[in-house]
């Protein structure tokens, strides 16, 4: 192994066994007698090398492979093929709560949690005062941790991995438990880490937090390195693929019934029971968006189509639906402007709508008063 390196990992393949029997009873198994398995890749040889104190994303949608990588990491579980070496003390927060007794406190299952980790009881006693100030339970420290929180949990673990004195600090989105305040008190500790030379590598979908916190951000795309790299560019490949990829799902799911067509429309102006004047330009502004790269977009006021729709671009509106609706709103104006001139007095109900295969999809109406 590379004496710069702190994780090798070298042709690595991860198989795992499914069953298919599908008994129900034990009389179905019973009479079945053989069961089915198939043999499921959810790492294909994958190579990394991750130096000392570097500080790496893991990204990928879920079931792509990115904590078993984790798992085979820790030596929780082994490679089918190729191998995983690492060089130092090795920490981890993987699962909320794994390497904890509930039945005992949380003083006492530092003991036990630190000593998995390679700590003697003399070392934890030394941190003992520590873990717990980090952690913020105060009196709750002496509860049974089966009366914990999943936040008080989280706090636990993370105070007792960021005290024992690890080379490589493996972590798998348990980050995402807790209120901002401590969140935002393990960034800072992690930003400490970082600097004092400790490696970490972390599994995360908070994007943003993987591109300010980590030097680097490797992509395991279905079970497979994708790209390894700068995060800035590497997490634009991955938001891409991604928006492409929801997108074909969702048309083989609509082309298959199993879902419908969705849109939005909104008006921004006018809004209901605003009053204009007869005979004057009334400007209509609003946005749409829909899963579907074919569909009609009407205004109508007062059942009269409105002409010369015009579409603007709308970066507010993109930013908000860019995960609901990726792979459809990305490139595209879903702003919208037209211009009407009411000709009578009365009440003017102003309609928008999508409609796709002759089927209104999403609609926004207001009414206004025609002085």
């Amino acid at each position: 192994m590379n004496a710069d390196n702190a994780i090798e990992v070298r042709n690595l393949t991860k198989e795992f066994k499914v069953s298919r029997d599908g008994a129900k009873t034990l009389k179905e198994f019973l009479v079945r007698r053989h069961t089915r398995s198939e043999k499921h890749v959810v790492l294909s040889d994958i190579s990394l090398d991750i130096r000392k104190g570097e500080t790496v994303g893991l990204i990928g949608v879920n079931g792509s492979g990115k904590s078993t990588l984790l798992k085979l990491m820790t030596k929780i579980i082994y490679p089918t093929k190729g191998t995983v070496e690492t060089n130092g003390r090795v920490t981890s927060l993987l699962e909320l709560g794994a390497g904890f007794h509930p039945d005992f406190t949380g003083r006492e299952n530092i003991y036990f949690n630190a000593s998995i980790f390679g700590m003697t009881k003399k070392q934890i006693d030394g941190r003992l005062d520590d873990i717990i100030a980090f952690s913020e339970l105060g009196p709750a420290i002496d509860d049974p941790i089966r009366t914990y929180s999943s936040g008080m949990y989280m706090r636990l673990a993370f105070s007792v991995a960021i005290n024992v004195d690890a080379d490589i600090l493996l972590i798998d989105e348990i980050l995402a438990v807790g209120d901002a305040h401590f969140q935002k008190k393990c960034f800072d500790k992690l930003e400490e880490l970082k600097r004092s030379g400790t490696t970490i590598v972390i599994v995360s979908h908070a994007l943003d937090q993987v591109k300010s916190l980590c030097t680097r951000c490797v992509w395991i795309y279905r079970g497979q390195l994708r790209l390894d790299g700068d995060p800035t560019y590497v997490i634009e490949a991955y938001k891409k693929q991604s928006a492409i990829d929801h997108k074909e799902e969702r048309k083989a799911a609509i082309a298959n019934g199993t879902a419908d067509y969705k849109g939005v429309v909104f008006i921004d102006a006018p809004r209901s029971l605003t009053v204009v004047n007869k005979g004057e330009s009334l400007p209509l502004i609003g946005w749409k968006i829909a899963d579907s790269d074919e569909y009609d977009f009407t205004i109508t006021a007062n059942g009269e189509k409105v002409s010369g729709i015009k579409e603007v671009p709308r970066p507010d509106v993109i930013d908000i639906y860019k995960d609901e609706y990726a792979g459809y709103i990305e490139g595209t104006k879903p702003g919208f402007e037209a211009f009407y001139i009411p000709e009578a007095e009365g009440e003017l109900d102003i309609r928008a709508f999508i409609t796709i295969d002759g089927r209104d999809i999403a609609e926004k109406s207001v009414t206004v008063t025609v002085e």
